[in-house]
């Protein structure tokens, strides 16, 4: 493979993203992904909570699932959590997780993921 095929097979492929615009009704601001605590799904649009509030996104959490980097994971079909904003686990529920996330938030990972996560988290 030469080094322009390379170039063009990366310039092709989703780069990590460092800002994801975020909208408060007419307002946009553009989201620094390290403040974000989880994006998830709610009447049919993607939204973004950070410590400053709720916004919502255009993207598809599918597809920023996929531009993220490995410090966010779905933790159910609706929910992706930045792991560096996990504050607490409780694993006594059975077959789930309780997280709570900077702030208080709780959020659960269903049982479908239960395994990716303690793998990420390394429990």
């Amino acid at each position: 493979m030469t080094p322009e095929v390379k170039a063009l097979i990366d310039s092709l492929q989703p780069a990590a993203m460092d800002l994801i615009p975020g909208f408060r009704g007419s307002e946009a601001s553009l989201l620094k992904i390290d403040s974000i605590l989880r994006l998830y799904g709610e009447d049919k649009e993607v939204c973004a909570q950070t410590g400053g509030g709720v916004y919502t996104l255009k993207a598809r959490l599918y597809e920023l699932e996929q531009r993220l980097p490995g410090q966010f994971v779905r933790i159910s079909h609706s929910e992706i959590v930045n792991l560096r904003q996990v504050a607490g686990l409780d694993l006594s529920l059975s077959g789930t997780i309780r997280m709570t996330l900077a702030g208080g938030t709780v959020c659960y990972v269903s049982r479908r993921y239960v395994k990716k996560i303690k793998e990420a988290l390394g429990i």
